[in-house]
């Protein structure tokens, strides 16, 4: 068929390769397995798909844009999803879909297939599904096992949390060989990581005595016997952390001007100079995070301006916009829901009974992954503190309360200068921006410090029994705060590289990323030898 069409049919040259040799439905073809196809939503952009070079490596090339009717392919729910609204499908995870339509970015138009063929009364079988929460079939994806790119500090994390069985393992992205993996497993004390490479002609091995052509096989003889690793695998770990979808449903992906009727105010979370904070529910479904203005405290443009640069920003780290009600006072923005409030009280209220260093460490090292993508999207944030981080979760921290973040776009300087009237945090902005007003991602930086001085003494007010002027005349004269008790020199050595006097001085956000990241990681001999495998 494929001969034919390229024959006969020249404008079908460009798609004959990916219509017969990897995804066609319709004929029975399968992915192969191990074969990492991306979902655009989950992976990378749209259009690239992994495909095997002749040497069996796995290559990426952006494939031509599919005709509408030829976008039907099987794909595996990953996690557990509720529908929203009537347009919306409901699925658990495992369940098989067929994708009918992936059109749009963030939601696709899918048919639920039926184990046993039967129904459930009432029960939807098409409908719109988030296209993070799908994965191809066959491919790695869909394995359970599979986390893709994660840290090898993330990997632990999961691994050790409360419950965790002796076997408990995850494959994962390697952090520093380009499309190798990495096998963590729990052996009952400890993770124990082992690299998993590659063979010239696509096998996978740990240990060359034995080698297998395709990770599942890897899998599947390991969970067998230990063969060498330090305990035989057992369940796969559990995916803790579900993503959020992009938008509350389909139909406000683009239309995110939504009836404020559909909202309820469920419990007053907090409150702050520009307005309110509730726990509310959407469409008596969805729970949401519902920001308020206060009136009179703000130009309710500035507050637009908040809601259109949220909806721009797509990080794990970031606080996601969903909707907006600005057609009458009060005006709404309506966000994920963070249950555990501000990282300020969520400090203050542990005072050291259960988060000790390694979680401080952790806390500031995904603030300054979601900076660091703010960083590179040529945003300032203005307003950094722990007041303005939210906890969800198992643990995790996202960046929030963008309504004095400010793109700046000017000519030779990446600065963005308030206006007279703004109020500014004296206690966490940078001499500079307080002298002058205006403010850069270094004056973001500067405020990172002043976050990380509040992480590590549980929320303690920076430069305590300094009034505000104060503060400034202590500055100019080159003071800066002193080393907080049980804080590691080398975190105190990050804050005074935060509090360099020349703003150029400062690192960015990339390398406080990987500086707090790397904290406690070691050298290559965090990995098992394959030498030390028995012979």
């Amino acid at each position: 068929m494929g001969n034919c069409c390229q024959k006969h049919c020249a404008c079908l040259e460009p798609y004959v390769s990916w219509l017969f040799h990897v995804c066609n439905c319709r004929s029975g073809d399968k992915y192969k397995t191990d074969q990492i196809i991306c979902n655009p939503a989950v992976v990378s952009s749209p259009g690239q798909l992994s495909q095997p070079d002749g040497g069996g490596q796995v290559n990426m090339r952006v494939l031509p844009p599919l005709p509408p009717s030829e976008q039907n392919c099987n794909f595996v729910a990953l996690f557990d999803y509720q529908a929203r609204t009537e347009e919306d499908l409901s699925f658990q995870a495992g369940d098989k879909l067929e994708v009918l339509d992936m059109s749009h970015e963030g939601w696709w138009f899918a048919k639920l297939h039926l184990g046993n063929g039967f129904a459930r009364p009432g029960q939807k079988l098409q409908g719109y599904i988030p296209a993070n929460y799908v994965a191809a079939e066959q491919s790695i994806e869909a394995e359970p096992w599979f986390f893709g790119a994660m840290k090898r500090a993330d990997a632990e994390k999961q691994l050790l949390s409360i419950g965790s069985q002796a076997g408990e393992f995850l494959i994962r992205e390697s952090e520093s060989q380009k499309s190798q993996y990495s096998l963590s497993v729990f052996d009952g004390t400890a993770v124990k990581h082992y690299q998993i490479k590659r063979l010239d002609s696509g096998g996978f091995f740990v240990t060359r005595r034995k080698t297998f052509q395709t990770l599942t096989a890897f899998v599947r003889h390991y969970s067998r016997s230990s063969d060498g690793l330090c305990i035989r695998l057992g369940k796969p770990c559990i995916k803790t952390q579900v993503p959020a979808p992009y938008d509350l449903s389909y139909q406000t992906a683009d239309q995110w001007e939504i009836d404020r009727s559909s909202l309820q105010f469920l419990k007053r979370l907090g409150s702050g100079q520009f307005g309110e904070v509730w726990e509310g529910l959407w469409n008596n479904t969805t729970p949401v995070a519902i920001k308020t203005l206060k009136p009179g405290s703000m130009d309710p443009k500035d507050f637009l301006r908040e809601a259109h640069i949220m909806k721009n920003l797509r990080h794990p780290k970031l606080i996601q916009l969903y909707a907006v009600c600005t057609l009458e006072d009060p005006i709404y923005i309506i966000t994920e829901l963070m249950r555990h409030g501000s990282l300020l009280e969520y400090l203050q209220n542990d005072s050291g009974s259960r988060i000790h260093l390694p979680q401080q460490v952790d806390m500031a090292a995904q603030v300054a992954s979601g900076m660091a993508y703010l960083e590179s999207q040529n945003y300032i944030h203005r307003d950094l503190a722990a007041r303005n981080v939210l906890v969800g979760e198992h643990n995790v921290y996202k960046v929030a309360d963008f309504g004095l973040a400010r793109v700046f776009k000017l000519e030779n300087e990446n600065v963005y200068e308030a206006k007279h009237e703004t109020k500014l945090p004296v206690k966490w902005t940078a001499p500079e921006a307080i002298r002058s007003s205006k403010f850069s991602i270094k004056s973001d930086v500067w405020s990172f410090g002043i976050l990380l001085f509040e992480i590590i003494t549980y929320g303690k007010m920076p430069y305590s029994g300094l009034m505000g002027y104060q503060v400034i005349q202590r500055l100019d004269q080159g003071y800066r705060i002193p080393q907080p008790e049980n804080c590691p020199q080398e975190l105190y050595n990050i804050m005074l590289q935060c509090w360099s006097v020349e703003p150029q001085e400062r690192p960015t956000f990339e390398t406080l990323h990987w500086q707090l990241e790397d904290y406690y990681d070691m050298d290559s001999i965090s990995y098992v030898d394959s030498n030390s495998f028995v012979k």
